[in-house]
């Protein structure tokens, strides 16, 4: 008889945590209800606004959050500072001297260098992709300034961005590595718009950063017009940039702490850092309100098994520096999962988890959770985003929610990226789904076991 009592009583929390985070009463209620996503993604971007990494505005974010963290009862609340350069971008144009004299909508992309004071004027050489730049003989490039196009379309998973965002991020540091004296892009992006896509570009150790811009889309087309006219283009440019070095960023973490701690704990997150642009709002501050929303419903229902940590990234757009910073300081620990929220705001429609195949049967229950919301699951590898990716590496189990990126790269890293695009009912389907997958995940005694280690995070 005191076998069975003191087994009984032995278990009767986890029974208790189970109950009170009935998954699919927790999603109810936070698809009709949920208003913190959208109190989190007004109050950040309307009391901040931008908040280019490493820069006062990212810092004035840091302390908005944790006060705003602690105000919502999460425990352990702290900001982790770490040192960078901070790249700020100064007035930027552009101007076809000729044939056909007239100016041209684009932006400095993050660690551009800058041009010489007045600006420089040199002949366009253009390539279809970063393949045909690659291919191109140096004396074809020395000297000009390259121009480099794409046909990026819309796609509701985003898929072609991978590929694409190559030329932004490598073309650069490939035309400075043949001698180019710039190197402007067509927009990775999917609008019509005359609003220029800026983002990072990356020039390896050794190279010298040279000015390098996107074109907005409708600029772009012009300059291919032009160019199929086949008279020699000449354009001008004036680009001004600094890089302080020795800046501080930092990542903001929060806890719901867990009834058991051998129990490992879920990272979820998304990142404080945006583009200088626009406000921020789907890149990313609807990410971190997501996920602090669900982590807050959980919370408020009582003690999970497993701790869950949110952590708003710091200086993503630059290079996930934060995600470094974090897997340097906490990789050694335990975590069961980790994943983020970084696509905008629109609803989720699939899921997908990379993890050891003795989970088959959790990742069917958290299928169960999820269906009501139209969600369905999908075979492909999760990836968990820029900033979790690091401490994926480690070895833990990843989960993706993925949200239809149909209009995503119309607004990605635009000055259009503002509160006005956000859907309340969408941010509330998507908090919805992330209260379920840790209503799930949080509270099952096995987990989510480690993916074999052939697994790739991607």
């Amino acid at each position: 008889m005191l076998h069975r009592l003191l087994l009984s009583v032995s278990i009767l929390p986890l029974f208790a945590a189970q109950a009170a985070h009935d998954a699919a009463a927790l999603r109810d209620t936070a698809a009709r209800e949920d208003g913190l996503a959208w109190e989190i993604t007004e109050g950040l971007t309307t009391e901040i606004g931008p908040r280019l990494a490493a820069t006062d505005a990212e810092l004035r974010a840091l302390d908005w959050g944790a006060a705003k963290l602690k105000a919502l009862g999460f425990a352990n609340v702290r900001v982790e500072r770490f040192t960078m350069p901070r790249w700020e971008r100064g007035p930027a144009s552009a101007e076809i001297v000729a044939p056909f004299p007239q100016s041209m909508a684009l932006a400095a992309l993050g660690n551009s260098g800058a041009t010489p004071k007045g600006g420089l004027t040199a002949e366009l050489v253009a390539f279809d992709g970063l393949e045909a730049l690659r291919a191109a003989p140096a004396d074809t490039v020395r000297g000009r300034i390259v121009y480099l196009t794409h046909h990026m379309r819309a796609q509701q998973d985003g898929g072609s961005y991978g590929a694409l965002s190559a030329i932004r991020t490598q073309g650069p540091a490939l035309g400075a590595a043949k001698g180019a004296a710039a190197v402007v892009i067509r927009s990775i992006g999917t609008d019509s718009h005359r609003l220029p896509h800026t983002g990072v570009t990356r020039f390896p150790d050794g190279t010298r950063p040279i000015p390098a811009a996107a074109l907005s889309a409708p600029d772009a087309d012009q300059i291919e017009r032009i160019l199929a006219r086949g008279r020699p283009v000449r354009l001008r440019l004036d680009i001004a940039t600094r890089v302080t070095p020795g800046a501080q960023s930092g990542n903001l973490i929060a806890e719901v702490p867990g009834t058991d701690p051998s129990a490992g704990m879920i990272l979820i997150g998304g990142h404080l850092d945006s583009w200088d642009q626009g406000t921020g709002a789907i890149d990313d501050a609807s990410g971190v309100a997501i996920v602090t929303a669900a982590a807050k419903r959980i919370m408020d229902a009582g003690r999970p098994l497993r701790t869950i940590r949110i952590v708003w990234f710091g200086a993503e757009e630059v290079g996930g520096n934060g995600g470094e910073a974090y897997a340097k300081a906490h990789g050694a620990e335990r975590h069961m999962a980790v994943a983020e929220s970084d696509f905008g705001a629109d609803r989720v429609w699939s899921y997908s988890v990379t993890a050891g195949a003795a989970s088959a049967p959790l990742v069917t229950r958290l299928g169960t959770a999820l269906a009501p919301l139209g969600i369905t699951y999908s075979r492909s590898a999760a990836h968990g985003g820029t900033d979790v990716a690091p401490t994926a590496q480690t070895g833990t189990a990843v989960f993706d929610l993925r949200q239809d990126g149909t209009r995503y790269f119309d607004l990605h890293h635009t000055p259009d990226d503002t509160l006005d695009k956000i859907d309340p009912v969408q941010l509330r389907q998507n908090v919805a789904a992330w209260t379920a997958t840790l209503a799930v995940l949080a509270n099952d005694p096995a987990g989510l076991a480690p993916p074999a280690k052939d697994a790739a995070h991607d």
